[in-house]
């Protein structure tokens, strides 16, 4: 069945919100806590990881909560209605800490306010995704769901990273380099809660057309307890396909999660780019969602999801460390010549290009799984599913913030200092954080991938036994009403 574009639309919105959200806290805050505020890379890192415990916790518990959620506003969207208050309040705390913290209270002060805020943002997140794969069955067409909710999360990311280099970190009398200036940082975040907070809730809003014609949960499911949580999750990880994409997706969430949160010390001392130079990349990185967005669907008739998950991946990581390992070869344009920025955008295009379409692929993939799921067990678990979405985009964060600030402070990086200022082995050493040591947990992914094996021909035959057993389902309910045993 094609879901209406308009429908479509409003619902991608949803990711505008999230990704909003996720480039003020994700891109700045290790650079904020660490080169602003003088905390210790390891403590920042671990600020990030300590909240990784508890989304492992809170995703998969508001996934199955709200898989057996009953209420004239259908399972997903209550959950969805609660979250942007606590996200919004929380960001701007982040970015606002008091004057008189030593690193130690700023530790704290971030590990509490990040855990508070990750958990209110998985209410949004976890149900917004389980409804997408609710809002249709066909193999494609999910495809198509997905691109329109990747390409809006790109639009809404990148769009607000453009915003923010071009003028929250602009340069000023005070600051050449606009991201050492620490009252830019408040600013960003005012402006990124309230953005993404009404996005939230106007999509929340004008999805609710859809509820009646969403799947409900099943009668004769039993309520919520700790019990049927864990047999939920035992459930789902008895699924080989799940699992496998599992920790496929965990592992290439350490590689990127460290590339990004490494990110702008690699842009301002490596690269030693300014802001007004960094947000050309954003306005590429669209360019990259825009071809991401057209081609997935296409790839998708033509091929199965399993390899184009593949081919993406390995493009992506070869295309991600190219310019590191060139550099260190002494094959690629240094920091004062005129091509330097042009031929990072065109490695940066490919890396972000190859990066959409795999993103894209796997939360497909993931809807496909929830059939087979329902095949094997007669219970519906997108919430259960797109928990491990939402997990592994948060993953990804504490992972690479809690790898990247140990090696930032094995390498000794200083705080605060000036970009060309710093001794070139140091420099070195971060660029072999950035590029070969970082791809090292996205390379062990491959093999992960590689065994998933859930074929378009397999998906048709589950969704043919799927049908009939829900028109023989209607047929007994009918009989039992009296409405066949009558005639």
């Amino acid at each position: 069945m094609r879901v209406p574009g308009l429908l479509k639309f409003t619902y991608g919105a949803g990711a505008a919100a999230e990704t909003i959200i996720g480039v003020a806290f994700n891109a700045f805050n290790f650079f904020f806590y660490t080169n602003i505020m003088g905390v210790p890379g390891t403590l920042a890192g671990l600020a990030i990881t300590i909240a990784l415990f508890f989304d492992a916790v809170t995703d998969p518990l508001v996934g199955a909560i709200s898989d057996r959620w009953r209420s004239k506003w259908g399972r997903r969207h209550p959950f969805m209605f609660a979250a942007p208050i606590p996200v919004m309040a929380c960001l701007f705390l982040i970015y606002s800490p008091p004057e008189n913290l030593d690193s130690f209270g700023l530790f704290l002060w971030l590990t509490v306010l990040t855990v508070i805020m990750r958990s209110s943002m998985t209410l949004f997140h976890v149900p917004h995704l389980a409804l997408g794969a609710e809002l249709s069955a066909d193999f494609t067409e999910r495809t198509r769901v997905m691109s329109m909710n990747t390409l809006l999360g790109a639009v809404g990311g990148f769009g607000f990273a453009y915003f923010a280099y071009s003028f929250f970190f602009a340069a000023t009398p005070e600051f050449e380099n606009g991201m050492l200036n620490r009252s830019a940082y408040s600013d960003l975040a005012i402006t990124a809660a309230l953005l993404g907070g009404v996005i939230m809730v106007l999509s929340t809003l004008f999805t609710m057309r859809v509820i009646p014609r969403l799947p409900g949960a099943p009668a004769g499911l039993p309520r919520f307890t700790l019990k049927e949580f864990f047999l939920d999750c035992k459930s789902a990880l008895t699924n080989r396909n799940y699992l496998v994409l599992l920790i496929g997706y965990l592992l290439l969430s350490a590689t990127l999660g460290t590339r990004d949160t490494i990110g702008l010390h690699m842009n301002t001392y490596f690269w030693e780019l300014l802001p007004n130079q960094i947000r050309y990349f954003v306005v590429f990185g669209l360019l990259a969602s825009i071809i991401g967005f057209l081609v997935t669907a296409r790839l998708h008739d033509k091929f199965e999801k399993k390899p184009v998950i593949i081919a993406s991946l390995i493009g992506l990581l070869v295309a991600a460390t190219a310019p590191v390992m060139l550099r260190m070869t002494g094959f690629f344009p240094s920091n004062d010549s005129e091509m330097l920025i042009p031929s990072l955008i065109v490695f940066y295009v490919f890396t972000a290009s190859f990066g959409i379409v795999l993103l894209i692929s796997a939360m497909s993939a993931l809807a496909d799984i929830a059939d087979e799921q329902e095949l094997m067990t007669g219970r519906r678990q997108e919430g259960i599913f797109y928990a491990a979405r939402s997990f592994f985009a948060k993953a990804s964060s504490g992972l690479g913030h809690l790898l990247a600030g140990i090696a930032i402070d094995v390498i000794a990086f200083p705080v605060g200092a000036k970009p060309g200022t710093v001794d070139p082995a140091t420099i070195f050493q971060l660029g072999l954080i950035d590029g070969p040591i970082a791809i090292i947990p996205g390379v062990i992914a491959i093999v992960f991938y590689l065994r998933y094996n859930l074929s378009r021909k397999r998906h048709a035959e589950i969704q043919a036994t799927l049908q009939e057993r829900h028109v023989l389902g209607e047929l007994k309910r009918q009989e039992v009403l009296g409405v066949v045993g009558s005639e």
